[in-house]
């Protein structure tokens, strides 16, 4: 998602800002913090969410670690029922539904980007294929085991992305980038509440349906995926230092890379060295090799950037593959292998499947209709946590009170027993006035 809009989304905002004029500087700045307000504390409380039920009933409860368990204060045992395999059965569907969204963008992106390096068509059957190919390796990834597969991919992938974004933070306008970065962090702080709960009431349009809904729908769709991962990493914190470090870091880290990508495309807009509204209107999977145009190495960069996408979807697939199974098997770690191999490859039909019916329009209501019901999930998983943590506390305060009671029992008994008379010792008998000999010893 960050490989694909972190160019395209503040270029669509400068253009056909929510509110304002167009191609300014308040609209500038008003992309960036749009842009942020789509990538930060909302998307990242919907994870943590996900992943601290997750988390809580699996290692506090000893509760599988499954979508179901998230609800046994509400249900009891009959989580093990039908209700359970229906939680888990939308859980799943909801990250196949999520998974084929971003593959279908991530297609479109590299189709675009190999477009840009060797000549090749952008059609539909064109991304089909790729669908297949990314969906190969994903199942090579899924045989080779987690430790040789996505361990590998991810540490390769992270390392490039830093890379990735050093080069264009030293290459690009990095004064520009850093100042952009603090300016539209303060926009989005300030500006957070409103942002929240505007809903265009008093205007005559749909901007948040094609943007903010969207988003919303796209972020729940992958909470049961990525709250899963969260979860496993996250056995020994505090409930507070999980929270923190979910809705912080993550954060950040997306904060500064839209900031990069983003500030750089304005600044090459505003200053008239790449024509990058043109590019997007003309096919928004280009922007990002668009932008890069501007910078020495385009092709490199254009190379890595195509790297990036495919192998980072290869790793979302096989880690999705590895969710859906555990969710669809009850639990279980220790699923078959073809079974993943299974969920890996229903993932590339489903993205064939969408891109064939309608493209990135047919994508997005995907990722919208999915996204709806397990809204209403998370909604009840809120309720679910208020009500065991409502209940551990009582158990707490009774545990507290009972040893507040026994402390209490034992310091009155020590004081009691201070204030008691102490009863005389009796006196020793009186020695004998005999000596006492080596043969006749004293008792």
């Amino acid at each position: 998602g960050l490989m694909f809009w972190s160019v395209a989304e503040p270029m669509y905002h400068f253009t056909s800002p929510p509110w304002g004029e167009a191609q300014t500087a308040e609209a500038a700045r008003l992309a960036m913090g749009v842009t942020f307000f789509h990538w930060g504390f909302h998307a990242w409380g919907l994870y943590g969410l996900m992943a601290l039920a997750l988390a809580y009933f699996a290692y506090n409860k000893g509760l599988p670690l499954t979508v179901r368990s998230t609800f046994y204060p509400l249900l009891g045992e009959r989580i093990h029922g039908r209700a359970g395999d229906l939680i888990d059965t939308l859980a799943a569907v909801a990250t196949l539904f999520g998974l084929a969204t971003s593959l279908g963008l991530g297609v479109a992106q590299v189709a675009a980007g190999m477009n840009v390096l060797v000549d090749t068509p952008t059609t539909t059957t064109f991304q089909v294929i790729l669908i297949a190919a990314i969906t190969g390796l994903a199942v090579i990834s899924v045989v080779a085991g987690l430790d040789k597969g996505v361990k590998r991919l991810s540490q390769f992938n992270m390392a490039l992305a830093a890379l990735f974004l050093l080069f264009i933070l030293i290459v690009g306008p990095t004064v520009f980038i850093l100042s952009g970065l603090t300016q539209s962090v303060g926009f989005y702080i300030q500006n957070l509440p409103e942002l929240s709960l505007w809903t265009e009431t008093f205007r005559d349009t749909n901007w948040q349906g094609s943007w903010t809904v969207f988003y919303w729908a796209w972020w729940i769709s992958w909470s049961p995926f990525v709250g899963m991962f969260i979860a496993r990493v996250s056995k020994g914190r505090t409930v507070r230092e999980f929270i923190l470090g979910v809705m912080i870091v993550p954060t950040l880290l997306s904060l500064v890379w839209l900031a990069a990508f983003g500030g750089a495309a304005l600044n090459l807009e505003v200053t008239g060295a790449v024509d990058l509204v043109a590019a997007v209107n003309a096919d928004v999977a280009t922007a990002l090799f668009a932008m890069l145009d501007g910078f020495p190495l385009s092709a490199v960069t254009s190379l890595i950037g195509i790297v990036l996408v495919v192998v980072f979807f290869v790793t979302s697939s096989d880690s999705g593959s590895l969710v859906v199974d555990h969710l669809t098997s009850g639990g279980k770690l220790d699923s078959p292998k073809p079974q993943r191999v299974f969920w890996a490859i229903m993932e590339g039909v489903i993205a064939a499947v969408l891109l064939i019916g309608g493209g990135l329009t047919t994508l997005q209501t995907a990722a919208i209709a999915t996204g709806l019901p397990f809204a209403i999930i998370l909604l009840f998983i809120v309720w679910a946590l208020y009500v065991g943590f409502r209940r551990e506390l009582v158990a707490l305060d009774a545990v507290r009170q009972h040893a507040e009671a026994v402390t209490l029992r034992d310091e009155f008994d020590e004081h009691l027993t201070d204030r008691l008379p102490v009863a005389p010792t009796k006196a020793p008998p009186a020695a004998s006035s005999e000596a006492a000999t080596p043969d006749r010893p004293t008792s």
